[in-house]
Parts: C-alpha cells; structure tokens; sequence
C-alpha cells in the first residue's frame, strides 16, 4: 500500500509537467495563475517537492481539472461531467469534457448584446466549431458578417479576425469546440485591466 502511494504521488510532478506543456502554459504564467511561485512548480514537475492538496487545488483550478485527476485516483465508474461555470467578459462557459489538451467542449451562455471577448475581433492558431442552440448569434469574420439562429453551425480558422456577439433581443446558448489556442483565448485570458 505504501509503495502504490509513493509511485502514486511520484507521477504528480510528471503529469503537471505534461497538463502544463499541454496546454501552452509557461511556469511563469501558472506561477501567476495560482500563487505558487516559479521554483516551487518547477520542483513539483521534477518531483523534488512532494505535493500538497495546498498546491494541487490551485493547480486544479488553473488547469480546470478534478483534484482525482492530478492524481490519477481512481475511477469511480460514474462518467457524468460535472461541469463548474466560467465567466469570462459577461459569457458563462460551461466545459462539457474533462481531459486536458487538445480539443475542448463549451456550452456558452451569451445574454444580450454580449461578446465573448473584449468587442474586437481576435485572431490566434487554430479552429473553432460551434452550433447555435438557441437564440441569434452575430459572427463578424474579418469583412464578413453572419447572423446565426438556432440548428446553424460554423467552422472556421481563428488566423482570420473574428467576434461573435448576441444582437438579442434575449440569452443566446451556443456548443462551442476550442482548440487549446482558441480556448486560451476565450475561456482563460485574464479580463483587461488586471
């Protein structure tokens, strides 16, 4: 039993090094994400630090992963997502998967004349998918502008300028599917001013 725990709590350090990597995130930026400092997530990875739950809930919460997952507890055979909302810029994401890295599900809750960045259209590497499953979506794509109503989808490369923008009149609810660019941008970037 004791030596499953010492293996167990060896492969911490590794998977945050690889949830990290993952996700684009340098030590510097997790540093300010979570409090810890640079050379103690640094001697996590390597494992030359033991981890703590007063280390590893900040990282769940910066990765948006289950406290299980750094872990690698075992499973309990339920597999409902328990999905924790994220409010960014007035748009709540709901996750709809779990694993970190490649692409991510969002239901993203949009009330009226809302954006889901800061009112200008970004670009960054990558693809975005999303279905409209209630209300009006505008979609302005560089010179192009869309207006999307429920069962409408679109896929696109984030490299060309876009926003989108619910005109109302009430909340538009949209799935969204993020590369790890588009949901660095949309889900994680810090709100302007901090």
């Amino acid at each position: 039993m004791a030596n499953d725990d010492s293996a167990a709590l060896a492969a911490v350090g590794p998977r945050l090094r690889t949830l990290r990597q993952q996700r684009g995130t340098t030590l510097a930026q997790l540093a300010e994400l979570t409090g810890i400092s640079v050379s103690t997530l640094s001697r996590l990875e390597s494992g030359g630090r033991r981890p703590t739950l007063e280390l590893l809930l900040p990282l769940a919460r910066a990765h948006r992963v289950p406290l299980d997952e750094l872990v690698d507890a075992p499973t309990t055979g339920d597999p409902r997502v328990h999905p924790k909302p994220i409010v960014h810029h007035g748009v709540t994401f709901l996750p709809l998967t779990r694993r970190p890295g490649g692409l991510q599900a969002f239901k993203q809750i949009l009330p009226p004349n809302t954006p889901t960045g800061d009112r200008t259209q970004q670009t960054h590497e990558g693809y975005e998918w999303l279905y409209v499953l209630s209300g009006r979506l505008r979609l302005l794509l560089g010179e192009r502008e869309l207006t999307l109503t429920p069962g409408e989808v679109v896929e696109f490369d984030t490299r060309l300028p876009h926003l989108m923008v619910n005109p109302g009149p009430g909340t538009a609810e949209i799935l969204t599917l993020f590369g790890p660019q588009g949901e660095r941008l949309h889900v994680r970037a810090r709100p302007a001013g901090r």
